[in-house]
């Protein structure tokens, strides 16, 4: 059976179609070409020709005029529309015609990376031509590195090897750094956040190294669609770029599902797990033979779902390697051999976390599970467009969860289909991200007391911290020299707070230990805890010891009917206030800077197929913190005092699970980039306190961003809580009954009209 006929069977099943809210087809596109450009080398024709390819897609001949002109440019179009050309020709090219120029590709991951630049050795071999293609990281043999830095002409990179591989040492790159003709920065939607922030960061001293060099080298950017490409990729490389987003590449038919699951205790609100009709729908896949991916938010999902599935394909063996899981953390030569499996057509069902959302080549699949809203509109459209990449016909399922937020989407789904993407948000002007990389800079070449540093603004009061308080720059003749002996570009990381991730070891067989995995210092109280259990690739194990200090869990293999899931304790002090302002009815509103102490302090074990609560276990772990940026209102004497303590608790508690809803759809960001907070007495504030802060160290400018929207962002709260349809209250709203009690749902309305007056 192939996806039409699916599709088909699926809109005359009612008992299918109770589940769902909308079913939109998306209709199939043709290709829009123009011929090849004047500007790419003729030596490239017989090569495209030879593929089939006798014109190019609108966007990759207007990127390549863009290119020629001397423009910085980004390119953004959908998943698998042929954005590899738009960098690739106008660099093969470049060197084609003058072979000493250089070019250096940036991919976010590794897997990436080796992916894409196998698509690049196959044009390269059949033109004949002497171009050296390199890839750069971890993984490169000692041997290899001094080959890559004599010869290469292009060298494929990510961004935590430049960080730290490639411009702390420029002075053996010297051949690189003068001859640097383009810089290709792919899949530029996913820096955004603290990654995105010290990206921008490692550029501003890659184009300062390029200058002290004497080369001038223009950006090509690409992108999945998002609401301001341009924008970002400006405040990544600090100037203007020219947009390209006239997608000229066909797109076959794709039908759209959405499905809620069914109401299981109307009382209540409360709805059948996601996962169950997740695992119903990837089980259907299976058994008709229709190659999938399946989405899950979260690495414990995507354990859940990966042994639920493998159950279902078992040969009398034991072997299910028809199913597989996929996700952080799994070792890299797993995790290739797992995208081998799905190019082969050897993995029917494959279980993911949005590991698989970047433009990975993983074949041609017919359909995908989204098991919960992924947390914005574009990520949503990526995962939805690993369906389907080679035309045809496509189906993707989408399958609310109980959050609020998927309730939203799946209800309004008006909403997801027609609004634009979101913006992506970074701020390389982060007081702790520059200060980090001023140091690094510092390092790889002295500064001038009137030396730039990109963009970046409060330069020279910066070096002059680091000269006087911290000691570690020293100034002779007007030039501030590093003077530390440590390496600074070690001790920063650039995609999360935590410098170390925690290496995860099996001791089933105590005369062989192996390393299975790793995760990163915040997830790990979360996930290996002792008595834990943590999954992988559907396989149980017990975490036996977590040894915090030297970074490492131990585990060991074990077959227990359920699984784990922890609880976090959050804790708020003040730090500095910067703005307030006034509310309605005398109340106080402010953006300032918090301190936030995590600490696990409980585990539950839940049942596997009913997914009922078994028992309980402490966890005994040091506290974690983190200081950030936030924002609050605080309510009026006037508006509280008309409320007993546990009415007012309830609609508080409303009022936090609606910012939650609309926050991340107008602050157009991630659900987990903030966190709402209610207090009935703020340590803060000494009075009810509903507060909002960025997720991460030192923030990431969203809070600010609140700041200036809220009361726009109470405005909206208020419309979803009206124009939710329930009594009382409900996932869609301010929570479940259950949750917010019997009044939770009108003391939030009451609490919102008087904050906005």
């Amino acid at each position: 059976m192939n996806a039409a006929q699916l599709a088909d069977l699926l809109r005359h099943d009612t008992q299918f179609m109770k589940n769902v809210t909308r079913w939109e087809v998306i209709p199939s596109r043709p290709a829009r070409t123009l011929p090849f450009p004047a500007c790419m080398d003729e030596r490239l024709k017989p090569v495209l020709e030879s593929r089939g390819i006798h014109q190019l897609y609108t966007h990759q001949v207007h990127s390549l005029e863009a290119t020629a002109r001397g423009e910085d440019v980004t390119v953004v179009t959908p998943t698998a529309s042929g954005k590899t050309m738009c960098y690739n020709l106008p660099v093969l090219s470049a060197i084609l015609k003058n072979p000493d120029a250089r070019a250096l590709y940036l991919f976010p991951t590794k897997a990436l990376s080796a992916d894409q630049v196998s698509e690049l050795y196959d044009m390269i071999e059949e033109s004949g031509a002497e171009i050296k293609t390199y890839t750069y990281d971890g993984d490169t043999p000692a041997a290899a590195r001094k080959a890559v830095r004599q010869a290469g002409h292009i060298v494929v990179t990510n961004p935590d090897m430049l960080h730290s591989g490639i411009l702390p040492h420029h002075t053996k790159w010297v051949k690189l750094f003068e001859n640097l003709r383009y810089i290709v920065i792919d899949e530029i939607h996913t820096y955004r956040g603290v990654f995105g922030s010290n990206l921008a960061n490692v550029l501003r001293r890659l184009i300062r190294l390029c200058d002290f060099y004497g080369s001038h080298p223009q950006f090509i950017l690409c992108s999945a669609t998002i609401a301001n490409p341009g924008e970002l990729a400006e405040t990544l490389i600090g100037r203007p770029v020219t947009l390209v987003d006239d997608n000229g590449a066909p797109m076959g038919e794709r039908h759209f599902v959405f499905c809620n699951p069914p109401v299981i205790n109307r009382q209540l609100g409360i709805r059948q797990s996601s996962v169950t009709l997740t695992r119903s729908i990837a089980g259907m896949l299976l058994k008709n033979g229709i190659q999938a991916i399946t989405f899950a938010r979260s690495r414990l999902t995507v354990e859940v779902l990966t042994r639920y599935l493998k159950d279902m394909v078992r040969d009398p063996l034991g072997e299910a390697g028809r199913v597989r899981g996929y996700r952080g953390g799994y070792l890299p030569r797993e995790r290739r051999e797992i995208e081998r499996g799905l190019r082969a057509g050897q993995i029917d069902a494959v279980v993911s976390t949005n590991a698989l959302e970047l433009g990975i080549d993983i074949g041609a699949l017919d359909a995908c599970v989204m098991c919960g809203y992924p947390g914005t509109i574009a990520s949503a459209w990526q995962q939805a467009g690993r369906a389907g990449r080679r035309r045809g016909t496509s189906i993707v399922f989408f399958v609310a969860s109980s959050a609020a937020v998927d309730q939203y989407i799946v209800t309004h789904p008006d909403y997801f289909l027609n609004r634009s993407p979101e913006n992506a948000l970074l701020n390389p002007d982060n007081l702790y991200i520059m200060l980090s990389h001023l140091k690094c800079a510092a390092f790889e070449l002295p500064f001038g007391e009137e030396d730039s540093f990109g963009n970046a603004r409060g330069v020279g009061e910066m070096l002059a911290y680091l000269e006087e308080d911290a000691g570690i720059l020293h100034r002779v003749d007007g030039r501030y020299h590093w003077a530390a002996e440590d390496f600074p570009a070690s001790d920063i990381s650039l995609r999360s707070a935590a410098s170390e991730n925690f290496i995860i070891i099996d001791i089933t067989d105590p005369a062989h230990h192996r390393v299975v995995g790793e995760m990163d210092r915040f997830t790990a109280p979360m996930l290996l805890h002792e008595n834990a259990i943590y999954m992988h690739e559907g396989r149980q194990f017990q975490v036996e010891k977590l040894d915090f200090d030297a970074c490492k869990a131990f585990i060991r293999s074990v077959e227990t009917g359920y699984y784990t899931d922890a609880d976090l304790n959050i804790n708020l002090s003040l730090l500095d206030i910067e703005k307030q302002g006034k509310t309605p009815l005398g109340g106080e509103t402010a953006l300032g800077e918090i301190k936030v102490t995590a600490l696990v302090t409980m585990f539950k074990k839940i049942r596997f197929d009913t997914h009922e609560t078994l028992g309980f276990g402490p966890v005994r772990l040091p506290e974690t913190d983190m200081h950030t940026a936030a924002m609050w209102w605080t309510l009026p004497e006037a508006l509280s005092s008309r409320f007993t303590g546990d009415t007012l608790k309830n609609g508080m508690m409303g009022i936090a699970n609606l910012l939650r809803i609309v926050c991340p759809l107008y602050l157009m960001c991630a659900p987990t980039d903030i966190a709402v907070v209610y207090q009935v007495k703020s340590p803060i504030t000494g009075k009810p306190t509903i507060l909002l802060y960025d997720n991460c160290p030192g923030g990431i400018g969203l809070s600010e961003k609140a700041y200036g929207m809220r009361e726009i962002l109470l405005q909206k709260a208020l419309q979803v809580a009206e124009d939710c349809s329930c009594e009382q209250g409900c996932p869609s709203c301010v929570g479940p009954v259950g949750e917010v009690g019997e009044d939770g749902k009108t003391t939030a309305v009451r609490l919102l009209r008087g904050l906005i007056g």
